[in-house]
């Protein structure tokens, strides 16, 4: 071994002064590739790669539990999508990379690039709603009420605990078409307080602003129309940041005078309802911006809506909301969780905003070759910071979770009985029963009870010899342990009435 790492150190010695002497690189190379064949000689195991198995970051598994958890979030949501009348589409999980470019202003740094794979520059699609504009353009199709659930991807720093990933799904709902100002709108934000209500993860609070307004207030604070979108992704930031370090980054990274920060502050910090509208449609600065007042005449009709709708206590016009997406034209709005209090624990869920969305009606017609625009607007719910917040809510109160759907459970009392519960269970999934059955010839009697016991099977069908003879199979309720003798072609019957209104 001593003889051998000696050799190795002459060889790199011999490697050191090659390059020192400027010699080929043909040379040198020949020589490092000697070098590189006695290291593993030598020290085999140095050259061998040591693999974590891990998921990558960003991302993560979900087990049965986890995932019987989001199929009942899920569920909720299509639910309530279908309910207002929508249909579903899916489009590629990657895109041209010119799809996607140029439409989410500071965040397409965040965009997921592919390796050229012939000819083509592709992405990894970074939301639903892109996607969703192409397919429209390409297709021709200028009126569609849509949902759409997919995993998306962007490379951003990951906060698990908090919900956000790399890999994860979008929940939209948009309506595409010319219709009368603020009745899709008002619509979209009915589906989110629907939506949040049958969910029962806390109160909630959606904020609503319009672009319009946005632009007009930033045109008379005197910000140039070329900072526009980039102070919109400042001021964006606000309900993570104070509004001393929101300033400092307008002033000290985006090149704006204090003073005009001083006169955006003097906006962002107000927040409330019809009464701040009625106030800023009598704002001396904002009454010369004919852009402002559409978009505050508009926002008045909008909370009109929202009471007929019963749900405007619930909805603050907040001119803090930006919304840092580069397409958004008219009304945006975001879903934010106000407390989310566990009986269980003191800490609470600290998960921002659980949905979003807005009016993006110039968005289509950049895929249009002739420009043609087709107004849309829509909702993405925050599915995956909803999860983290029911998974905690179910850790907490100690549920117990089923994984299957299960409604009976084929057993024997006695041995040799295999061939009679093969038969049974074959009827069963036939009639359209979920049924189980253990995967032995002569199992215990107790431990199929036990099965039962451990994945909330409630009903277990019996069958015995004594059964067999009398044309009867043995239903047990397994919670209750009540038996009760059921004519066999009654059973699928019996067993539909006894778990109607289980899932």
């Amino acid at each position: 071994m001593a003889e051998g790492e000696s050799a190795l150190k002459a060889q790199a010695e011999l490697v050191r002064r090659l390059k020192q002497e400027k010699a080929s690189q043909e040379e040198i190379a020949e020589q490092v590739a000697k070098l590189l064949q006695m290291k593993a000689t030598i020290c085999p195991e140095d050259g061998k790669h040591k693999f974590v198995l891990k998921t990558p970051k960003g991302t993560r598994d979900y087990s049965p539990k986890q995932m019987a958890i989001r199929e009942r979030v899920f569920n909720i949501i299509i639910n309530c999508f279908k309910r207002h009348g929508a249909e579903t589409i899916d489009t590629p999980v990657f895109e041209l990379k010119e799809t996607l470019t140029g439409k989410y202003g500071e965040d397409s740094k965040l965009i997921y690039d592919l390796k050229d794979q012939g000819g083509e520059l592709l992405s990894l699609r970074y939301d639903l709603t892109v996607p969703f504009a192409r397919y429209l353009a390409m297709n021709k199709i200028t009126n569609i009420k849509r949902y759409h659930i997919a995993k998306v991807y962007r490379r951003d720093n990951p906060a698990m605990t908090r919900g956000r990933y790399r890999e994860f799904y979008q929940c939209d709902f948009d309506i595409a078409g010319q219709y009368d100002a603020m009745i899709p709108d008002a619509e979209c934000l009915k589906i989110v307080h629907e939506i949040l209500s049958a969910l029962q993860i806390g109160d909630f609070c959606i904020k609503v602003n319009d672009r319009r307004i946005l632009d007009g207030m930033f045109a008379v604070c005197g910000v140039p129309d070329s900072k526009f979108r980039t102070i919109c992704s400042t001021v964006d930031k606000l309900d993570k940041m104070s509004w001393e370090d929101v300033k400092n980054e307008m002033v000290g990274e985006k090149g704006l005078s204090p003073e005009i920060a001083d006169n955006i502050g003097g906006y962002v910090k107000l927040h409330g309802g019809l009464s701040l509208i009625e106030q800023l449609l009598h704002d001396q600065k904002l009454m010369q911006n004919k852009q402002a007042m559409e978009g505050l005449g508009e926002m008045k009709l909008l909370f009109e809506y929202l009471a007929l709708f019963g749900i405007s206590d619930q909805v603050s016009f907040d001119l803090s909301l930006a919304r840092g997406l580069d397409y958004y034209t008219g009304v945006i709005y975001e879903a934010v969780l106000l407390q989310q209090q566990n009986d269980h624990t003191e800490e609470s869920v600290g998960v921002g905003s659980v949905a979003g969305g807005g009016r993006y009606d110039g968005l289509v017609g950049m895929f249009d070759p002739k420009g043609r625009k087709v107004p849309c607007v829509g909702v993405s719910i925050g599915i995956e910071r909803i999860f983290s917040i029911m998974e905690q809510k179910v850790e907490a109160s100690e549920e117990k979770i089923r994984t299957t759907e299960t409604q009976v459970l084929v057993a024997s009392a006695q041995k040799k009985l295999l061939e009679e519960r093969l038969k049974l269970v074959s009827e069963l999934w036939d009639s359209g029963i979920k049924a189980e059955m253990l995967y032995k010839k002569n199992p215990k009697l107790l431990n199929q009870l036990q099965y039962c016991e451990e994945t909330g099977i409630p009903l277990v069908a019996i069958l015995g010899e004594q059964e067999l003879k009398d044309g009867v199979v043995k239903l047990r309720d397994v919670a209750t342990r009540e038996e009760v003798d059921i004519c066999r072609g009654k059973l699928v019957e019996e067993i539909k009435r006894r778990t109607c209104c289980q899932p």
